[in-house]
């Protein structure tokens, strides 16, 4: 099948469709049936997207099932596949039924609800698909629009303001990346992503309005890509937008901005900024692993400040993004497959903690840590389940968190000894945040009247977390399943990075570690 891709993208979108067009009516019948047509399609995606990682073959490291087309204004419509994109692809398309099911409690505008997140969910995986600049700016901009709306409509008493916060911080980033695109098109002549990945931009140091810019245009685009991607990380300190859209949006919005929408600008650093800017990216690194490694202290201690749930597992975003960062920017093979796994284990068990946040706040409508304590006496199934994310949230070996953080130190050790020693007593930190949250939710007796009445899970919210548990276990026990896939592509991608360098700094490296055994004696 040629245009599996396709077929994968704009399924969720046609769903929508004719949701719109079909569905009358708001009495409980006509919500039941957007329900069922969501879950619908977004499990038939799923379904679909299995054969793209059937037909996917690991060991060709050029883009897979590709689809070419001409398009509107001499543009081209190109979608592809590679180990580096494939699994975000099978992440999103595996989260959606999931985060379908646990909206079936919604009353309000219940159609505009499912249509907004069956768009989102098309625009996310077009993102992961685009093989030309022009049309991964559509899909990456475009999806700001149902998150917008599903945190503004949706959201809590602030929506509002979370809502144009979240638009705005991540738009004006955006904008920067448009002019840049503009003039990549100018200076290649081309748009497509895979003829770009081979062109050799200038990094000559040259100068504009009297300052000299060392890695010359490279410098100027990596800052202008480097804008956009470190928003929608989000990087300390153009954080801020997260926790407000994350406390106010509702459980579904939660788990899609934390599991897959975060993902996108990890996704563009690994696609754009190291394999197209590598003469900037190596001048930028030193700066990268700093911020990356602060944000991981930093937001890990504001976490310990919290009294939301959902701002403490915020901020904790924050700081695992900061791994992924830091796993990037080191530049070698144990951090790019770290920072790959980390993205994707933390879409698992992100996601799974603003469900169990959403489980409790479906129950008492408050998501303040004070309002509860004791609930492991009421609810013993749900306690279980919250403790073994909260576990791996924190990086226990045997699941899926520790391999992550667990590769990405490593690579940032070979890169920077001091920024891996800094990152690791993050994670000494975000012990420290998780254990504390989960003792004061869940443990002691229970005290509060109003707790006295609360029910353990249901059928349907246990069947949620089910393929979760599975998954953050499989990868935590056999990260082979995720390495495999994306080591062949990350190891060409290292290649080409380390060839695009100039020569003293590539072997400066060689030259250090030349130098290191005679100082040691």
């Amino acid at each position: 099948m040629t245009n599996l891709l396709s077929i994968i993208t704009f399924l969720p979108i046609v769903a929508a469709g004719i949701l719109a067009l079909f569905l009358r009516g708001d009495d409980a019948a006509s919500q039941k049936n957007a329900k069922f047509l969501a879950l619908i399609a977004t499990s038939a995606t799923f379904l679909i997207s299995l054969f793209l990682l059937a037909g996917f073959n690991p060991s060709n490291t050029g883009f897979q099932f590709v689809e070419d087309h001409a398009w509107i204004m001499g543009l081209r419509y190109r979608m592809g596949v590679d180990g580096i994109s494939i699994l975000f692809i099978m992440l999103t398309t595996f989260l959606m039924p999931l985060t379908i099911l646990s909206t079936w409690d919604v009353k309000v505008r219940v159609k505009e609800y499912m249509i907004a997140f069956l768009v989102l969910e098309g625009l996310m995986i077009g993102v992961f698909a685009a093989l030309d600049l022009i049309l991964f700016y559509l899909f990456f901009e475009a999806g700001l629009i149902p998150m917008f709306l599903i945190i503004g409509i949706w959201g809590g008493k602030n929506r509002i303001y979370a809502s144009f916060k979240f638009f705005l911080y991540t738009f004006i980033g955006s904008v920067l990346m448009l002019v840049a695109m503009i003039a990549m098109a100018r200076t290649a002549g081309t748009t497509d992503i895979a003829a770009l990945l081979e062109f050799d931009f200038p990094s000559q140091t040259m100068a504009v309005m009297g300052f000299t810019i060392v890695g010359g245009m490279q410098t100027l685009l990596f800052l202008a890509f480097f804008a956009s991607f470190a928003v929608k990380m989000p990087m300390w300190p153009v954080h801020t937008w997260l926790p407000d859209a994350h406390v106010q949006a509702p459980t579904a919005g939660s788990v899609v901005l934390a599991a897959v929408l975060l993902k996108m600008g990890g996704y563009g650093f690994l696609r754009f900024s190291l394999p197209m800017f590598p003469v900037a990216s190596d001048l930028m690194q030193p700066f990268v692993l700093w911020l990356s490694a602060i944000a991981i202290v930093y937001t890990s201690l504001v976490a310990l400040a919290q009294s939301d749930m959902k701002k403490l597992i915020a901020y904790s975003s924050v700081a695992h993004m900061g791994y992924v960062t830091m796993g990037i920017f080191a530049a070698n093979q144990q951090g790019l497959d770290g920072a790959i796994f980390q993205m994707l284990s933390h879409g698992f068990i992100s996601g799974a903690l603003f469900l169990c946040v959403g489980v409790i706040y479906d129950r008492m409508h408050t998501r303040e840590i004070d309002a509860y304590g004791g609930l492991v006496n009421r609810m013993p199934v749900y306690a279980l389940v919250f403790m073994f994310f909260t576990i791996a949230n924190v990086g226990l070996p045997g699941t899926s968190g520790f391999v992550g953080e667990f590769l990405t130190l490593m690579g940032a050790f070979h890169a920077n000894t001091w920024v891996a020693f800094v990152a690791a007593t993050g994670v000494i930190l975000s012990a420290a945040y998780a254990l504390w949250l989960y003792r004061r939710v869940t443990m002691g007796a229970l005290i509060k009247e109003s707790l006295r009445t609360i029910t353990d899970m249901t059928p349907r919210e246990r069947w949620i977390f089910a393929p979760l548990i599975a998954m953050t276990l499989i990868l935590g026990v056999y990260p082979r399943l995720v390495t495999d896939i994306t080591g062949p592509s990350v190891q060409a991608l290292l290649v080409n990075y380390n060839d695009a360098l100039p020569t003293d700094a590539a072997t400066g490296d060689l030259a250090s570690a030349a130098v290191s055994p005679a100082v040691s004696h």
